[in-house]
């Protein structure tokens, strides 16, 4: 069997080159503040990829995407080892766009401190008088500009985005920049209104997107999983403070509230939170995690 090296390493994903078309394998790392921590949770890979598997198929109406299997016999044997079952994805290689879609319908984490400092977020004013974790008049797109590892995303305003996009797409900026946001509103919308029939709220998520060989846009990267937004239980959604969530919130608040932790977290927060990321999923797709 031939061993295979990731052309490139995420926080959390890697992705292995497979000629005409690329395997994105989700590990079980998990990052908090843009910092690996040192444990594994197990599971948490294979909770990424059949999530995004599920968004995927779930809004082929709206908008392509680049996946083209999550079953291991379709790749070459070094990924049908047992630790890469479940936790693959082989996907169509795109020229993906410089822009981090973040699309907020909800007011919490850095846009609520952003509202209570100027009453905007992102350079969007909103409504006065909004409480932590209300929900916004209608979702709104926030875009951000993707940073290396080790860097933090840099926010920016939909006219900036343009102007980014301007840079590699010379005379498509503004008609990337649109359909970008337009998109990212759509997908918004759509899986909300689903997540929220199965008792959860999608509070805030972000999508990455990127042109296929006839320049056509398509969705890339992982879709809706737990590390890319924030999932709330509805039965217990009370605006006024921060909610409970199914995502690594959890480990967050955790380390931030132990000073000393060494970005490790103990062995009863790693179990609670792949408790929590297989609740959410269950609750979402309505099966169980094989």
């Amino acid at each position: 069997m031939q061993e295979l090296k990731p052309i490139k390493e995420g926080k959390v994903r890697e992705i292995y080159d497979n000629g005409d078309s690329l395997i994105m394998v989700a590990t079980d790392r998990i990052s908090c503040f843009d910092v690996i921590l040192n444990n594994e949770v197990t599971k948490k890979g294979t909770v990424l990829t059949q999530m995004s598997k599920f968004w995927f198929d779930l809004t082929e109406d709206i908008l392509p995407n680049h996946m083209i299997s999550v079953d291991v016999k379709d790749m070459p044997e070094f990924f049908q080892q047992e630790k890469y079952t479940g936790k693959s994805m082989m996907c169509r290689k795109l020229n993906m766009l410089p822009i981090e879609c973040i699309v907020r319908g909800y007011i919490t984490g850095s846009g609520w401190k952003s509202y209570q400092e100027n009453g905007t977020v992102c350079g969007i004013t909103l409504p006065e008088g909004l409480k932590e974790s209300d929900k916004l008049p209608e979702p709104i797109y926030t875009p951000s500009t993707k940073a290396e590892i080790g860097d933090h995303d840099e926010n920016i305003s939909f006219e900036q985005s343009i102007d980014h996009l301007e840079k590699y797409f010379p005379g498509r900026g503004r008609e990337l920049a649109e359909k970008l946001r337009d998109n990212t509103i759509a997908l918004y919308k759509k899986c909300a209104e689903y997540a929220l029939s199965k008792g959860i709220i999608i509070a805030d998520t972000k999508f990455e997107f990127g042109l296929d060989e006839d320049g056509n846009m398509v969705i890339g990267d992982e879709m809706l999983t737990p590390d890319s937004s924030r999932f709330w239980p509805a039965d217990v959604y009370e605006p006024g403070h921060g909610q409970p969530s199914f995502d690594k919130q959890f480990a967050r608040d955790w380390l931030k509230a132990n000073d000393n932790h060494n970005w490790t977290l103990p062995k009863e927060v790693e179990d609670k939170t792949i408790a929590i990321y297989l609740e959410g999923y269950e609750k979402i797709t309505g099966k169980k995690l094989v």
